[in-house]
């Protein structure tokens, strides 16, 4: 349904030092970059990340958070471990969520700019 979505950050280099570490382990890279932009994807940009001068201001309590397919568990623990280890905060240890789902398994980070990132899977490996 949703072709792409982008982000405004204040720092480019300090976005792109994040999330391609915390990307990685979902199979997510830079596939696309220029002075002003970076293109996320598996095999097609779909997560822009882009320097702007009134980033949206974090807030805890407007619901709004972008979730990535993870390919298996291991994914989404990487990518809670890879987001927490270079700029992020954690936002929910991964496991499963019940109350989304009986495989439902996620984890939660925040990532340097305040913006909340979900990794899920529901396969059970």
């Amino acid at each position: 349904m949703i072709h792409h979505v982008s982000i405004g950050v204040k720092d480019l280099a300090a976005a792109k030092s994040f999330y391609d570490k915390a990307l990685a382990p979902l199979g997510i890279k830079c596939l696309m970059e220029g002075e002003s932009y970076l293109g996320y994807g598996a095999d097609a940009p779909e997560f822009w990340v882009l320097p702007v001068k009134r980033p949206v201001k974090a807030d805890d309590e407007s619901g709004l958070h972008f979730c990535l397919q993870a390919r298996n568990r291991k994914g989404v623990d990487g990518f809670h471990a890879a987001a927490l280890s270079s700029g992020g905060r954690d936002n929910g240890k991964p496991g499963i969520r019940k109350d989304y789902g009986e495989n439902y398994y996620a984890a939660f980070v925040v990532d340097p700019d305040g913006y909340r990132i979900e990794a899920f899977t529901e396969k059970k490996e």
